[in-house]
């Protein structure tokens, strides 16, 4: 169906991102964390900002996030994702069909992403899991005596990327309240890494920030999921292009 965010977000478009020049590409699975920090009078969100070298958004702020890795689906978990969340992460949209195991993989990468780029740990203390942990980043997670912890995510929304643009995404936009952070690591940012800087961002100021026009709808997204008591049970949004038109539906 149509809808006015839809509308909103096509308007935000540079000129450049309207452009068609690049080779079609098959859009590749990405999950993104937003932690919401809601103590104040004024919520505030987490953002970092992305390096100026980067050929893809550089400078732009943005939420921690990126592809998802095959230890994702390996990894184990101190609680799954709440069963409404579960069931329309794992909505495959043509053929109806569910996966559970991806949908679990897809909120891993958004926790490993916001550990590798920030440095902040979601989940729950916890002594070494009886299963394996997959080599690497999930490694150095585990080693805080943190376990990740899904039970406390909320998907706040999922946007494909148009055709023909320089790097396609299907990304699923993730957002946890900040007081479900287990452990912060210290001299994880700096001048050479991916994200440059790190801010707490009132939402009442997200615009003086340089964003991606999909980053401020899903924060429109995410005040008004809040302003609807921010229920795992809420409609999840999808941004996707139809008929070079953009169009939101609902999971």
């Amino acid at each position: 169906m149509n809808d006015p965010r839809a509308h909103a977000h096509a308007l935000a478009l540079t000129s450049e991102e309207r452009q068609r020049l690049w080779p079609n590409v098959r859009p590749r699975d990405a999950a993104t964390l937003i932690i919401i920090d809601r103590t104040g009078t004024v919520p505030t969100v987490l953002m970092g900002k992305r390096h100026h070298a980067h050929k893809f958004m550089p400078g732009k702020f943005v939420f921690p996030g990126g592809r998802i890795e095959a230890s994702d689906a390996r990894m184990p978990v101190a609680a799954p994702l709440q069963p409404a969340v579960a069931m329309r992460l794992g909505k495959a949209l043509r053929s109806g069909r569910t996966s559970p195991n991806r949908g679990t993989a897809l909120a891993l990468a958004a926790l490993r992403e916001t550990f590798e780029e920030t440095g902040v740990l979601i989940g729950t203390r916890a002594p070494k899991p009886s299963r394996p942990v997959p080599e690497g980043p999930w490694t150095s997670f585990c080693a805080e005596g943190v376990m990740p912890d899904l039970s406390h995510l909320h998907f706040i929304a999922r946007a494909i990327t148009p055709p023909r643009r320089p790097k396609r995404f299907d990304a699923r936009f993730f957002a946890v309240d900040a007081r479900h952070i287990a452990l912060r690591l210290d001299n994880i940012i700096g001048p050479d890494t991916e994200l440059v800087d790190l801010v707490w961002q009132p939402l009442n100021k997200i615009a003086e920030l340089d964003l991606p026009s999909i980053t401020k709808v899903v924060l429109n997204e995410l005040e008004a999921r809040a302003a609807a008591g921010f229920g795992h049970e809420l409609a999840t949004p999808f941004y996707h292009e139809r008929h070079r038109r953009w169009q939101r539906d609902e999971l």
